[in-house]
Formats: C-alpha cells, sequence, structure tokens
C-alpha cells in the first residue's frame, strides 16, 4: 500500500510540476530540481530496497530517518536558494526605483526649464485636450 501511495504522489508531483511549467507558471530553473526529486521518489517508490541500501551504506539504521535527513537538506538548499533569489530582485527593484526617480526628476527640471512660451500650444505636454478636438480628429 505504501509503495503504491509514494508512486501515486512522485507521479502526481512530476505532472503537477510539468503542467506548471508548460502553462508558464514556474521557470525552468525551478522546475529541473523538482523533476529531479519527483524522479527519485518515483524511483525510491517502485525499489523500496534502494533506500534500505542506502541506509546501511550510511551508516544509518532506520531507512526513514535518511529520508528525512535528505528531505531536511532539500529543503534547507530550497530556503538559501530562494532567499538568494529574493535578495537579488530586492537590488534590481531599488536599483530600478532610482533610476525612475532620476528620470523623473530630468523630465521635471526640462519641462520648467521651458517656459509654455517656447512650445506652441498644440503640443505643449501639459494642455488639456477638449472633447470638440476629440470629436473632430475621429
Amino acid at each position: 500500500m505504501s509503495v503504491a501511495f509514494s508512486l501515486v504522489v512522485a507521479v502526481g508531483m512530476v505532472l503537477t510540476v510539468l503542467v506548471m511549467l508548460r502553462s508558464g507558471k514556474l521557470r525552468e530553473k525551478y522546475a529541473i530540481l523538482w523533476l529531479v526529486v519527483g524522479g527519485l521518489t518515483i524511483i525510491l517508490g517502485a525499489f523500496p530496497s534502494l533506500l534500505d541500501w542506502a541506509a546501511s551504506l550510511v551508516g544509518i539504521k532506520v531507512p526513514a530517518n535518511l529520508l528525512f535527513a535528505l528531505s531536511i537538506v532539500l529543503l534547507v538548499g530550497v530556503g538559501l536558494h530562494v532567499s538568494r533569489e529574493l535578495t537579488v530582485l530586492e537590488e534590481e527593484t531599488r536599483t530600478l526605483a532610482e533610476e525612475v526617480a532620476i528620470l523623473r526628476q530630468s523630465l521635471d527640471s526640462l519641462r520648467s526649464s521651458l517656459s509654455t512660451a517656447d512650445i506652441p500650444a498644440a503640443v505643449h505636454p501639459a494642455r488639456q485636450i477638449t472633447p470638440e478636438e476629440v470629436d473632430r480628429d475621429h
């Protein structure tokens, strides 16, 4: 029963990752990790004696403890990777916000340096368009 359950869960996880990848809800670089985990889970579900063999190889008496230890290592790695990605995105957001502020300040100083007399009324950026002008153009 537990072997069949493991296989169903692992296949379900792989299918979910593939659907998310295909629909664009998950990027390839993240999907690879989850597909590898799903593939290993399918292998362990199909051949549970591999977990017994791996546990005895590293000196762990209860194979489930090896599985839990590997799961903890995986989750710590995923958490670290997500933290790194978040740090990069925060830095990019801060840089973009600074660039937008500089561009706005430059645009405001350019607008203030130009007087309304220098710009014809038809092309003045602050000029309001009347409904009659809209009707005339369409």
